[in-house]
């Protein structure tokens, strides 16, 4: 029987537009590049296809973090939708299109923590996609925006529900309705980027060190901390605290709680089992 790692590395083989490396960098880390340069890896239907299915492969896996960005050759991280595809889409065809779990819902109810590595524009649906990450780190040439108001459409990856959680209703409104591209820095100054780097080398030592720091930790922890923020975040604040007492109380039943509580009163490592 393929092992788990095996079944991610044959779904990847399937892939035309992106690649998958598990462990090259950190271990328990996966990196998902897409990679459509000749249309800086605009996400036409079969970029989105093959994205939701490996990450539908990692979900049940054991990797612990997933990095996603896009390859050096498209100069992007995502450059938007793919046009010509909206353009031939008639209201029945888009509304087939939209039927979710899509990408975007991929991502966001992916059982790990996605850190997004912004390596260039992220527009549109490149956004929405980074967006729908847990953690978003920027190369500083980024830009980031909204700009489908310019194409007489709206944002239709979630954008209208997730960018204001995250900047605020009126920062929102502002990059929604005027179509306006902003640059790395502004972006991480209204909180739709975390972290700006300068050059290459500082995104992956950001990136990778997170990634890192973060699959040093349980496994099944990692994914109840961040099923409480998600979740917390879509709920009042009462709703938010009783939700999480009660994730916490449930870890109370694993074996890593005790591991990792043993692992300190031992002034040791602890070794995760994700159980």
């Amino acid at each position: 029987m393929a092992s788990r790692a095996d079944r991610i590395e044959e779904q990847a083989s399937e892939c035309e537009l992106l690649t998958v490396a598990v462990g090259d960098r950190a271990e328990g880390v996966a990196t998902v590049t897409l990679n459509r340069p000749d249309a800086r890896n605009a996400l036409n239907g079969q970029l989105r296809d093959e994205l939701t299915d490996v990450l539908n492969a990692i979900d049940d896996s054991g990797v612990r973090v997933v990095v996603l960005t896009g390859a050096s050759e498209a100069k992007a991280f995502v450059a938007g939708a793919d046009v010509e595809e909206l353009r031939e889409r008639n209201a029945v065809e888009q509304r087939e299109a939209s039927k979710r779990p899509r990408v975007y819902e991929a991502v966001d109810d992916l059982r790990q923590p996605v850190i997004a590595r912004i390596n260039g524009h992220a527009l549109g649906g490149g956004s929405e996609l980074a967006q729908a990450c847990d953690v978003r780190i920027a190369h500083e040439r980024a830009k980031l925006g909204q700009p489908e108001i310019n194409l007489g459409i709206i944002p239709g990856g979630g954008a209208t529900q997730r960018l204001p959680r995250l900047v605020g209703e009126g920062q929102a409104m502002r990059l929604i309705l005027s179509g306006e591209l902003i640059d790395a820095e502004e972006a991480r100054d209204i909180g739709l980027v975390d972290i700006v780097c300068a050059d290459e080398d500082e995104l992956d030592e950001e990136v990778y060190g997170l990634a890192e720091s973060m699959a040093d930790k349980s496994p099944i922890a990692l994914e109840i901390a961040k099923e409480a923020v998600k979740g917390g975040s879509r709920m009042d604040l009462e709703a938010g605290i009783e939700y999480e007492a009660e994730l916490f109380t449930t870890l109370f039943s694993t074996d890593d709680k005790d591991e990792g509580i043993d692992a300190f009163f031992e002034d040791r490592e602890p070794e995760w089992e994700g159980q």
